[in-house]
């Protein structure tokens, strides 16, 4: 059992939790992955409500109080929760698919193409703030 507290938690544990969760209760007969995917959809969708309304966030929820924090903790799990469920039903080591996938878009998007692209539109986003209402009356 991990306790509160603990450093961290391997999606190893989550996955065997989740396991003998629906195999205690005899669910694993619903749980194919087409179902786990709706509700893994619907999860999502709560928790979008969440941010629904609020506007740009900062870092942090600064301006959070506790209440919606935890309920925000609590929709993320259900994500992370049914994801995990999903990738196990469906033969998928998602702690090794999300490795590849850094290393693959590591791949993709390399660290000096996109510092320079950074640059460029910083640059441009500068020079737009630099014209003045009218746009049209620098020489």
């Amino acid at each position: 059992m991990v306790l509160e507290g603990e450093q961290s938690v391997s999606l190893d544990i989550l996955r065997q939790k989740m396991a003998d969760f629906a195999k205690e209760r005899d669910w694993d007969q619903f749980h194919s992955p087409r179902n786990l995917l709706l509700a893994l959809v619907g999860e999502v969708g709560e928790l979008s409500e969440i941010f629904q309304w609020k506007g740009e966030v900062p870092k942090g929820l600064p301006d959070w109080e506790e209440e919606e924090k935890v309920h925000l903790g609590e929709e993320l799990s259900d994500v992370l929760l049914y994801l995990v469920r999903l990738s196990d039903i469906c033969g998928i080591d998602l702690g090794k698919a999300a490795l590849r996938k850094v290393d693959l878009n590591a791949l993709k998007y390399p660290v000096t193409l996109c510092k320079k692209l950074s640059a460029v539109e910083a640059e441009v986003e500068l020079d737009s703030s630099n014209t003045g209402a009218e746009g049209d009356d620098q020489v």
